[in-house]
């Protein structure tokens, strides 16, 4: 039962054709449930991660206890380190919201732009980007997400918005961890000395920046259809044309690991800077389709306690001088004026909170300015605490990634390795796999520096202990289902990766020989895909990318990168990331109608890089391979 087991490629009748059929089984009943059947992601994750237990212990004569502990390990990894920040992150979010400091920043990202489709551009392509260069791992679409459903934007065009726009900067995210990965991985599969981290950053970096020259297009066309690209393309294209430069230049010439971060803040000054002396045709009708939000339990019950006489709340997508129930949080939002309104600043007068003798919130002063018909001009030092959680962020991840420090955490006790108890796997070299060592970087882990930035930020933001501890209770009621959707996900890939199943789908592709440049791409998109990561994807198959381009005789570092490259395409469609997505609008268990969403937006995408990899490959665009 729980004997040693040795990963096999072929265990079906020697051939990897015919192994491949099965092994694609887990994959395609994932994908059938949820874009075809409609079923709750986290219900097709668990149904997914039985089929590929069964697959491995029928066909790859997988011992049942080894199977079992790969998915527990798997299960462990999703909770640790994936969910562990993105539920962290969600609850800084929380807090923001606890203490009506969001409705703040929402109001000031409004003043930039009343468009919504500018407003896409802003909050997930360039904040979104930031997000993704500090912490990745599901963060940007968590957190982004919300932001455009409090400015009145629908929850399933708020998710498939998000999801979008979280492509072009995830193979630099997390300070280029997926890079970092592919390097290793892929040093030790082939001797070309061009397989080092700063290379293959500037690969990718002549990769993906393409990509986002096109995706703030294709996000206001998701917005507002063919009308939003005529009416604001300067914007899309200034976005996606600085963004991609900024990316090419940090990631060739600067530092790979601050590449987006780089990026991001490029793109959104030049965003800033167009929309002083341009602004687009924003019509009367925009974003005003009659789906209300769907607004979670709590928060309901915390805002029918919180209203004050003359409150009228608005769901998203609807015009109104009131208080938001859009985004899902705990209570304590401001007032709301949605996109094209126009705004009339006045001070607002304010007492204090039910009789206590506190300084009045933010949520106070929008209250006031409903109830008086007023609405209301944030002051500076309110802005300033609004945009205080994300610079707390950004300095602690800063200090965290410095040489020495970094260094320093990585080492006992704040980082400890071992082996995952009683699992016993080798890989076809004889040598064990190096995913059954599981790291448990528990201090420098991202989502322990996010519970730092969260305690910051309720001092800054002056919430409570109590009130903090009930925000963050409430953040895993509120993930409950997207905390089962991503541990069954993980403990899938997991039983995939250690029985031999990605093996097998990958080597089956290999055999296409030198059109394999042409399908490279696909196979970063498929791990991703699975995983939700293209650090994991990168873990998975860069190995097989350059042991592939030397028995096919094509370029290595070409192949790596476009694993890498491909796979952010697959980010959108992973049932871990649909689930954040979901849950973070209150549409958990219609993941399906997400995924639907953004499907043929990740084909597309993901057409475009195999072409340009291809045209990488052949003399057209060879001048690109460093």
């Amino acid at each position: 039962m729980f004997d040693q087991f040795t990963v096999v490629t072929d265990p079906v009748g020697d051939s990897v054709a015919l192994s491949a059929i099965f092994a694609v089984l887990p994959l395609l009943t994932l994908f059938v449930l949820l874009g075809v059947l409609k079923v709750k992601a986290w219900l097709a994750g668990v149904i997914s991660l039985a089929v590929a237990l069964i697959v491995a212990i029928a066909v790859y004569a997988m011992p049942i206890g080894q199977a079992v502990l790969s998915a527990t390990e798997g299960a462990a990894f999703g909770f640790f380190p994936i969910l562990w920040i993105v539920i962290n992150a969600i609850w800084v979010y929380n807090l923001t919201v606890e203490s009506g400091h969001f409705d703040v920043l929402r109001r000031s990202f409004e003043r930039v732009s009343p468009d919504m489709r500018i407003q896409a551009i802003i909050i997930a392509f360039c904040f979104g980007a930031l997000l993704e260069a500090l912490a990745g791992f599901g963060t940007p679409v968590a957190i982004t997400v919300v932001m455009l459903m409090a400015l009145g934007f629908r929850p399933i065009h708020a998710a498939s918005v998000s999801l979008l726009a979280n492509t072009a900067p995830v193979a630099f995210g997390a300070l280029a961890t997926p890079i970092v990965t592919l390097a290793s991985v892929s040093s030790g599969a082939n001797p070309d000395p061009r397989l080092t981290v700063d290379t293959l950053g500037a690969m990718v970096g002549r990769q993906t920046p393409i990509l986002a020259v096109v995706v703030p297009l294709m996000l206001v066309a998701l917005v507002d259809g063919r009308r939003g690209i005529r009416q604001t393309w300067p914007a899309a294209l200034v976005a996606g044309v600085s963004f991609g430069l900024a990316q090419f230049v940090a990631a060739n010439y600067i530092s790979v690991p601050l590449t987006d971060i780089v990026a991001a803040l490029v793109s959104a000054a030049a965003v800033v800077l167009l929309v002083r002396v341009w602004h687009p045709v924003t019509p009367a009708d925009l974003g005003r389709e009659p789906e209300a939000a769907a607004v979670p339990a709590a928060r309901e019950a915390v805002d029918a306690e919180l209203a004050g006489p003359g409150t009228v709340r608005a769901a998203a997508g609807t015009r109104s001088d009131t208080t938001s129930t859009a985004a899902p949080g705990l209570g304590g939002s401001g007032g709301q004026t949605p996109p094209g309104d126009p705004r009339i600043d006045q001070t607002v007068s304010t007492g204090r909170h039910r009789g206590d003798d506190r300084e009045p919130r933010p949520t106070d002063q929008a209250r006031a300015a409903t109830a008086s018909g007023r609405r209301i001009a944030d002051t500076p030092a309110e802005i300033g605490r609004a945009y205080a959680p994300y610079l707390i962020i950004i300095a602690i991840f800063s200090v965290a990634n410095l040489g020495a420090v970094k260094t320093a955490l990585a080492k006992e006790p704040w980082t400890v390795k071992f082996a995952w108890p009683g699992l016993d796997i080798l890989g076809g070299n004889g040598k064990p796999l190096s995913s059954v060592t599981f790291t448990l970087n528990w201090l420098p882990a991202a989502g322990t520096l996010m519970i730092l930035a969260g305690i910051l930020t309720a001092l800054v933001l002056r919430v409570s202990a109590g009130r903090a501890l009930r925000a963050y209770g409430r953040t895993y009621v509120e993930l409950r289902y997207a905390i089962v959707t991503v541990m069954a996900v993980l403990a899938l890939a997991y039983v995939m990766n250690q029985s031999g199943q990605t093996n097998t789908l990958g080597a089956f592709l290999a055999a296409a020989g030198g059109a394999f440049v042409f399908l490279s791409a696909i196979l970063g998109w498929i791990g991703v895909a699975v995983t939700g990561s293209d650090t994991s994807a990168n873990a998975l198959f860069g190995a097989l990318q350059v042991q592939t381009a030397a028995r096919a005789g094509l370029d290595p570092l070409l192949l790596a990168a476009a694993n890498s490259s491909g796979g952010v395409l697959g980010k959108m469609i992973s049932p871990q990331n649909l689930a954040i997505a979901a849950g973070a609008v209150g549409m958990a268990g219609r993941e399906g109608e997400i995924f639907r969403k953004v499907f043929g937006w990740s084909l597309v995408l993901l057409l475009f890089m195999c072409v340009l990899v291809a045209l990488q490959a052949s003399p057209v665009l060879s001048w690109m391979v460093p």
